[in-house]
């Protein structure tokens, strides 16, 4: 059954490819002048956003680099021990709405400090899937459209977030049991 679906994955994208291309013939869409068309309005959506990706990459380094995230995670020490949240995997439910990369390294460095089989490391792996970069995204998505009124979307994503860290801090504590 494993090899099965290993073998339906790998072809899954060449066949998504393949049945656009043959639809696109029946149909008689100049495909090549179609492909590049869009490649050249995708070039232009990247010229538009590198200053906002720029902007949000300098904001995250000054974060970190400044000891802002150390100072907050101090603040926060009280409650996180309150709710018998652990520590460590704090900065890695604070920087994930923000940058993906930056997450993947704190739960990288959670890994290596832990164990990925341990239960930092399964409530990091848990984290780090359920949520999202939604500050990238908002970036990036109403950036390329030029979207300025996001403050809605910048609040249910937030709150997204929140609840995707505390709903995988409950399921690893159910599926794993409290922390030892």
């Amino acid at each position: 059954m494993q090899s099965v679906i290993s073998n339906l994955s790998a072809w899954m994208l060449p066949l998504i490819i393949s049945f656009v291309l043959v639809i696109g013939y029946v149909k008689r869409v100049p495909l090549y002048n179609t492909f590049v068309d869009g490649a050249k309005g995708g070039f232009g959506t990247a010229i538009r956003l590198i200053p906002h990706l720029i902007a949000m990459m300098v904001a995250v380094q000054v974060f970190r680099a400044s000891g802002a995230m150390d100072y907050l995670i101090g603040l926060l020490a009280p409650v996180l021990h309150f709710f018998h949240i652990p520590a460590e995997v704090a900065p890695l439910a604070l920087l994930r709405p923000i940058s993906g990369q930056g997450s993947l390294a704190l739960m990288t460095d959670i890994f290596k400090q832990h164990g990925p089989d341990s239960w930092l490391g399964q409530l990091a792996s848990t984290m780090q899937a359920s949520t999202d970069t939604t500050l990238y995204i908002i970036t990036v998505y109403f950036g390329s459209v030029g979207i300025q009124n996001f403050r809605y979307a910048l609040k249910v994503g937030l709150l997204a977030d929140l609840a995707s860290v505390l709903g995988s801090i409950v399921a690893v504590w159910l599926l794993m049991g409290p922390m030892p």
